[in-house]
């Protein structure tokens, strides 16, 4: 934990605390986040599901969502000395995204030759803005009242995170596992300060999901087996970031044009019609990155995605997934489109390919056959 321990009585301490509260929310704004909220560290009704999901194989190959074990749900085990965690919500939605955004991004889901990345990526990345701001927020209370302990995350570390927004009053876990906010949606990235100062807790918000279940039924590859139950290995939020090696051949005709990540249960999502703008510029989508065509994308040698992608999170996945995930967007493309130039791209593609992407290719060109455009549409699309 950085910074030292106060050494204060509790009474003193507690007091300062809650004075502290109204001061600490001011900063937030300022700093530009949209919400903060004090979590307890008690999570211990959590970890049956955590157990539950890990033991079913959910987390797919994210090993360091068992790595740690329970120290997910003990927030005191994780950083000794932690008596509260201050969650903070941060809007993303980019300040120049029209009113009817989701229909804009529901377009360009049906049109076969654009590239979607979700929209969270498509601006800075969002582990620096937060976490620099976290931080900064950090440093503003030590200079109010001296060194304290304290550890910053932003999707960094084992932390129950949705576990703790909810807990905080900052939403409550949608069915889609995401964090809701009745006036502002899921738009929204979290980050957490695990403190050593007994600040007062939040009150938690009911949840309102009611009898809704949109995002199951709109997931593309049915990924949320069950309420508030997600199969990372089914999710194409994971399949196109998180996983190595080749994509599922029964999943890839569902993944249709989305390159980097997929934001389907929340595009559908009734409570999304209130996703607030961000107050930051960081979260505007980069040029490359607005409405890209998957043949410009497709023509990026390593270096100029390496150029591309500088501050973003994109450049996480590397080129060889990034080239994977477009391989099998352009053989979706290809099936629904029949474009010459797309199969040229990827027959050019096919000679210096490695063995990773030259088995996507091949699938890809395959798909552009009369025989699996006929199957594709027996299947119904």
């Amino acid at each position: 934990m950085n910074g030292a321990p106060r050494q204060e009585d509790s009474t003193t301490s507690t007091l300062d605390a809650a004075a502290l509260l109204p001061q600490l929310r001011a900063w937030a704004l300022e700093l530009g986040f949209s919400q903060i909220g004090v979590a307890d560290i008690d999570l211990a009704s959590a970890e049956p599901g955590l157990l539950a999901w890990l033991e079913a194989g959910f987390h797919g190959e994210m090993h360091y969502m068992a790595a740690h074990g329970l120290k997910r749900a003990r927030p005191a085990e994780l950083v000794p000395g932690t008596l509260r965690v201050l969650t903070a919500r941060m809007d993303y939605r980019p300040q120049d995204s029209a009113d009817d955004w989701q229909a804009i991004e529901w377009r360009g889901l049906r049109t076969p030759l654009q590239a979607q990345v979700s929209l969270y990526a498509r601006g800075r990345d969002y582990h620096k803005v937060l976490r620099a701001r976290l931080q900064q927020l950090a440093t503003r209370i030590e200079a109010a009242i001296g060194p304290f302990g304290h550890r910053v995350f932003t999707d960094s570390a084992p932390v129950l995170e949705v576990e703790l927004a909810a807990r905080s009053g900052i939403g409550w876990r949608g069915k889609h596992t995401l964090t809701l906010h009745r006036e502002h949606g899921s738009m929204f990235f979290l980050g957490e300060i695990y403190l050593d100062l007994p600040l007062p807790l939040s009150e938690p918000v009911t949840a309102h999901c009611g009898q809704c279940q949109a995002c199951l039924d709109i997931c593309p590859t049915r990924a949320i087996v069950a309420p508030y139950r997600v199969d990372a290995r089914r999710c194409i939020s994971y399949l196109t970031i998180e996983q190595d090696g080749p994509i599922p051949l029964e999943l890839r005709a569902a993944i249709g044009n989305r390159i980097y990540g997929c934001d389907d249960c929340q595009l559908i999502c009734p409570w999304n019609k209130f996703a607030g703008k961000s107050e930051l510029p960081d979260f505007d989508a980069r040029a490359p990155l607005r409405a890209p065509r998957l043949l410009d994308l497709w023509v990026w040698d390593e270096a100029e995605f390496l150029r591309r992608t500088e501050g973003s999170a994109i450049r996480r996945i590397g080129h060889a997934r990034w080239r994977r995930n477009i391989a099998v967007a352009l053989g979706n493309a290809l099936r629904e489109t029949g474009d010459p130039a797309v199969a040229q791209a990827l027959a050019e593609a096919l000679p210096q390919a490695s063995e990773l992407l030259a088995e996507h290719i091949e699938w890809a060109l395959e798909q552009g056959q009369p025989e699996r455009q006929a199957e594709h549409a027996h299947q119904g699309g």
